[in-house]
């Protein structure tokens, strides 16, 4: 692994000891590639992902810049939780600094009406 990686890595870990969703709060993991932004709302009790979405699902439709569509996602995650009945969630930010389109994607989904 190269040193980014490496010490993404290392935060990760440090981060999941610390972090776990259950059924009452899940955790909402955040992916961030070149292209595209993943959310996933998971409990780890049972291992099951509950709710996802990504800037390259079908029912995505935003354009813009990339941090324009991790606000997009963040309010679109939002939206099918609360469907789902979850309000409460745990911000796993999965390694990346809360920053740029970490940090938009966690406003986007605070907007849509999750609380963490």
């Amino acid at each position: 692994m190269t040193g980014k990686l490496t010490r993404r890595d290392r935060i990760k870990k440090g981060i999941r000891k610390r972090i776990s969703g259950s059924a009452e709060r899940p955790r909402l993991s955040v992916y961030r590639s070149n292209k595209a932004i993943y959310a996933q709302i998971i409990d780890d009790v049972t291992g099951t992902t509950l709710v996802s979405a990504s800037s390259m699902s079908k029912d995505f439709e935003a354009n813009g810049t990339k941090s324009e569509q991790s606000v997009a996602v963040g309010k679109l995650v939002a939206e099918k939780a609360i469907a789902a009945g979850i309000k409460d969630v745990v911000f796993d930010r999965n390694g990346y600094l809360y920053h740029g389109r970490v940090k938009q994607l966690a406003e986007g989904a605070r907007e849509g009406g999750l609380n963490f």
